[in-house]
């Protein structure tokens, strides 16, 4: 039987140092890496390549989700966390499973057998639909975080100019920058909220806060002009999305 290669994610030494313990004592378990913050997870999930991550939900700037959503390779994933409230998202998509904290050894060792029987299966939900399906949704976003090379950003939402859907991702522009993130339009425009950014156009979502002006380009077609002078297309629901939200004149 080949050895279950694991990471540990977590921003609490002593939740670390627990697992790391009970892992121990796991003879068919290697422990590749132990991760303090999600930066450090997404790299090691790139470089070192463990078949399954130990993951908290709740980190400072990025959580376990966030690392999901960066993360450009599949992995089996056990959530283990304090929070409850992720469960029912989670087992959705089929993540491996859900330890609530303080983990039980026999727990942990049910999802090792769990985890040991999905090696060598076609991977089930990509870590990204993960990501997706198990965020919560009740509040808008307040922050993009988003890969640019082998750095990861946390953006804040004041920051973006526009959010452009580009083949199978989308380009968020900001600062003069432009950085690719793997996700669709729709789903970003559901996460954020609607009074400032806006679906002016099929492929476009608009701060609103960066609209210096409107432009007729033909009958029922608009350019929005940009604090920085760029152009970007309205549609004719686009406009209608667009008024809605702008002070009345």
């Amino acid at each position: 039987m080949s050895r279950l290669r694991v990471a540990i994610v977590d921003d609490e030494a002593p939740a670390r140092a627990l697992l790391r313990e009970y892992l121990g004592a796991e003879p068919e378990v290697e422990l590749v890496a132990e991760c303090a913050n999600g930066f450090e997870a997404v790299r090691a999930v790139e470089e070192l390549r463990p078949d399954l991550l130990l993951l908290d939900v709740q980190m400072p700037r990025l959580s376990g989700f966030d690392v999901l959503g960066l993360v450009e390779r599949d992995v089996a994933v056990v959530f283990v966390t304090a929070y409850d409230a992720y469960a029912v998202r989670a087992f959705d998509v089929q993540a491996v499973d859900y330890l609530l904290k303080p983990v039980a050894p026999e727990r942990l060792r049910q999802a090792l057998a769990r985890a040991r029987q999905r090696l060598g299966q076609p991977p089930r939900v990509a870590a990204a639909a993960l990501q997706a399906a198990a965020t919560p949704h009740a509040a808008p976003l307040s922050r993009l975080v988003v890969r640019d090379g082998g750095q990861v950003e946390v953006v804040p939402l004041d920051a973006i100019d526009v959010i452009e859907a580009q083949d199978d991702c989308v380009v968020v522009r900001t600062r003069g920058r432009k950085l690719r993130k793997a996700s669709t339009l729709n789903d970003l425009a559901a996460q954020l909220d609607p009074g400032r950014f806006v679906r002016v156009h099929r492929c476009f979502l608009l701060n609103v806060a960066r609209l210096a002006r409107l432009e007729l380009y033909a009958r029922d077609s608009r350019l929005a002009v940009l604090a920085d002078g760029s152009k970007i297309p309205v549609s004719r629901a686009g406009y209608a999305r667009l008024r809605s939200v702008l002070p009345a004149t």
